[in-house]
């Protein structure tokens, strides 16, 4: 048996966690390879940070592609291969005229949960315009999906299965820059990088929309470095990269920005 409580110690999402290590207790027990809901980037960043720390399980994330943010995460013994196609996964067209009534991701998310359907069984949806959308979902939810989902707004839709490949992914923009810095503060290095003023950084901190390798950061002057990536709700996601001390001691700072 694993030290459940032990383990939870510290966790920012015990709920989520204690699922996944009950999951992780029927892996060793039965050898099977145990699939677990989709999980939010914080989420997955706890849950491999706690999985990966035991040397008995072996565990995969994935989404249905590369850069998804909603993914399941497949939960083994170590002596066990995982492979991609192992995590259960569905792709959807849900398909309208949304030329004159446009939808947004909120919308289709909305119309999705609306037909009963809880969070944790959607991966992502990505929007395409007047055509519809593309969503991820767990597979048993799909005839489900197809009979029920019929409207998003006040646009009917049609919902059916496709393959992977028929995935319309776009790739996130990025801005490279320079930043030079007094210090490694969490809000002069993200006010820069945002494009923000200080105080509207601060404000932002102080509200938990900030977080930091997806753990939400209370203070203004948390210290930063290089690889971490700072991420703001609406307001995308900031990588850093390398750091350099100049003649005048401060931070020469390699920033990118995804939106």
């Amino acid at each position: 048996m694993l030290p459940k409580a032990k383990l939870l110690q510290g966790t920012e999402y015990t709920d989520c966690m204690s699922r996944l290590l009950d999951q992780a207790t029927q892996a060793l027990k039965t050898w099977e390879v145990v699939i677990s809901s989709f999980l939010s980037p914080p989420e997955l960043a706890e849950a491999e940070h706690l999985l990966g720390s035991l040397t008995e399980l072996s565990v995969l994330a994935w989404g249905g592609y590369p850069q998804a943010e909603r993914k399941r995460l497949a939960i083994a013994r170590s002596d066990l291969p995982l492979d991609r196609p192992q995590v259960e996964l569905a792709a959807l067209s849900i398909s309208g005229n949304f030329l004159f009534d446009p939808a947004t991701h909120r919308d289709f998310l909305g119309a999705i949960l609306g037909t009963g359907i809880v969070r944790d069984q959607v991966g992502d949806i990505l929007v395409l315009g007047e055509r519809g959308a593309q969503a991820i979902a767990a597979p048993q939810l799909v005839p489900f999906l197809e009979t029920h989902l019929t409207q998003v707004r006040t646009v009917p839709v049609q919902v059916e299965p496709i393959p992977f490949e028929q995935l319309k992914v776009r790739e996130p923009r990025c801005k490279e820059m320079t930043t030079v810095e007094a210090s490694m503060r969490l809000d002069a290095i993200s006010s820069a990088g945002f494009g923000l003023s200080r105080n509207k950084m601060v404000n932002l901190i102080n509200t938990g929309d900030v977080r930091v390798n997806w753990k939400e950061i209370s203070q203004a002057s948390y210290a930063l470095k290089t690889g971490d990536l700072v991420t703001i709700r609406g307001k995308g996601r900031l990588e850093l990269g390398e750091v350099q001390i100049t003649k005048k001691e401060r931070y020469r700072i390699q920033l990118k920005r995804f939106s």
